[in-house]
């Protein structure tokens, strides 16, 4: 860790300096120079209705029967404003709920207690650049960052987690991340489940020693497929059940994973109706057979489970799909390979539970609902939510000359057109003008070359879930090269493109073409790879709005 946080100082030195010779063109950024290294404090002009304290700490909290498993936890304490603004998880790794609502000025502070340097990043929120979390204002142990910023967001299942350049999978890993809940009055007036039957869960993928300790394996085979735990937990639970009564449910699913891909469907043949995505309700339910989960992705989805007698269970699986160029073929090899080197050299608790590891791709189990109790409710579903304005490709102020992502894993490296990340590397074409509607394409060897399977100059064909910082966008359209098609048609129907995103799915050989608003903040925004692994090895680049 020391030697991180070496290299991370003397980039973060180097992006000042980069900072100091561009503030006479862009006077906004000239606050980097202050930042760096030395948190932030509050501003003595900005009166918070909600005032939030987060703690980052290294505890032991009881997973299993047994030793404890050593966490970094964080504590959150409401200071001013509703207590419910914060639910903590005592009983689980998981950082705490914050729930605020559309309007509210909010202050958070961040206290960092961890050994290492540590910043956090509230996934899909529109704040200003300074407030969003960027690895540049990683603060040390014992230094303080106050994030102040007005919720600008509509409804929705938001979250945030760990942003440390370089270590963001395993401070992920290690349980900095939270949920992040917004509403508004536009979705309290709608007849949707609330309070006990509105449940938020986190699934997540974790690897579990024979003394219960997190084990994390981060050699070079494991980066490039991007980190597969042997264990599904759900809100820092393992083997979860879900108790319900017989009525109709909201459950918000957020896929928390560092890499793994979920395709859930109920084991009954229930369909999946998704009543909304990463930015909020969609305008109409949309029924599917299954629905795919990216990391960083969220669903919501109603559930009826009146008429069913107490006693009775549904499980929520994930479906077998092919991953990668070559299928579930590759992608089981690579990840039996990996289990089973973890088996043999560690015995871990994972492997005793489940007797084999999960590849990407596989069936499995992810959680289970209960009926515990019988409950008269009046439930239906809304044949209308909410309403959303597409946004158009001719309001576009680059409609005819889209902004084309490269996505490519190659030589060890995972990269955005043939770039790795660096703090102080902002090319021209990374430069939009502020209150502007782009289009961009994430290329995911559709167009051959840089992203085109393995084989190719030891390149590999990998699904890549791209998120963008800032601002919701909408999918426009995808496109798959034929040759992928076969694998392809595994998930495509699994697809909820409908809506505000901020994540977006892009499989091997296809292309995703998205209309992204870049408005109201000046600053810099990232775009990256939400496989934690891969953004870590430097598919993550920095959008600087002017």
């Amino acid at each position: 860790m020391p030697h991180t946080i070496n290299i991370q100082r003397r980039r973060l030195l180097k992006f000042a300096g980069l900072t100091a010779a561009m503030a006479t063109v862009y006077p906004f950024l000239s606050y980097a120079q202050g930042m760096i290294g030395m948190g932030n404090q509050a501003a003595s002009d900005f009166e918070p209705d909600v005032e939030i304290e987060l703690t980052q700490e290294v505890v032991d909290i009881p997973i299993f029967r047994g030793p404890e498993t050593r966490v970094w936890k964080v504590f959150g304490k409401v200071l001013k404003g509703p207590e419910t603004a914060i639910v903590n998880h005592a009983e689980s790794y998981i950082a705490p709920t914050i729930q605020l609502q559309k309007g509210q000025r909010v202050r958070i502070i961040l206290k960092n207690n961890l050994p290492a340097q540590s910043i956090l990043h509230w996934h899909g929120m529109h704040v200003p650049s300074k407030m969003d979390g960027n690895p540049m204002y990683a603060i040390n142990q014992g230094q303080t960052f106050v994030y102040e910023f007005k919720v600008l967001n509509r409804a929705g299942f938001y979250w945030y987690h760990a942003h440390t350049h370089s270590v963001t999978a395993k401070q992920v890993y290690s349980g900095l991340a939270g949920l992040f809940i917004v509403s508004d009055e536009e979705e309290r007036a709608l007849d949707l489940p609330r309070g006990e039957y509105d449940v938020a869960l986190a699934i997540q993928d974790r690897t579990f020693d024979d003394q219960n300790q997190l084990y994390y394996n981060s050699h070079m085979m494991q980066r490039m497929q991007g980190f597969l735990g042997n264990q599904i937990v759900v809100n820092g639970q393992p083997d979860y059940v879900l108790p319900v009564a017989s009525r109709a449910y909201r459950l918000r699913l957020l896929n928390g994973s560092n890499s793994r891909i979920y395709k859930l469907a109920w084991d009954d043949g229930t369909p999946m109706t998704v009543i909304g995505v990463d930015g909020g309700l969609l305008e109409r339910p949309e029924r599917r057979a299954y629905v795919m989960l990216a990391p960083g992705e969220r669903r919501e989805i109603w559930v009826d489970f009146s008429g069913k007698k107490v006693g009775s269970e549904m499980t929520l699986r994930s479906l077998s799909f092919e991953a990668s160029m070559h299928g579930g073929m590759m992608g089981g090899m690579r990840g039996g390979m990996m289990g089973g080197m973890r088996g043999g050299m560690m015995g871990g608790r994972g492997m005793m539970m489940s007797g084999s590891d999960l590849p990407l791709g596989s069936d499995y189990a992810v959680l289970k609902v209960k009926v515990s109790r019988q409950a008269q409710a009046q439930d239906k579903l809304p044949e209308y939510l909410t309403t959303i304005k597409p946004l158009r490709l001719q309001d576009a102020a680059n409609a005819d000359t889209p902004r084309n992502i490269l996505l490519s894993m190659r030589h060890m490296s995972a990269l955005l057109n043939g770039r790795s990340y660096e703090m102080d590397d902002i090319r021209a074409d990374e430069i939009i003008p502020v209150n502007t509607l782009q289009v961009i394409a994430f290329d995911n060897g559709f167009s051959g070359g840089m992203g085109m399977g393995m084989g190719m100059g030891g390149m590999m064909a990998m699904p890549h879930p791209m998120h963008i910082h800032g601002e919701q966008f909408q999918v426009l359209k995808r496109e798959i090269d034929p040759r992928f098609k076969p694998a392809y048609e595994s998930v495509e129907a699994g697809f909820v493109d409908s809506g505000w995103k901020d994540t977006v799915l892009v499989m091997p050989g296809e292309k995703v073409t998205i209309l992204k608003p870049f408005n109201d903040y000046k600053g810099v925004f990232m775009y990256h790879c939400h496989n934690l692994e891969h953004e870590d090895m430097g598919m993550m680049r920095d959008f600087l709005v002017k």
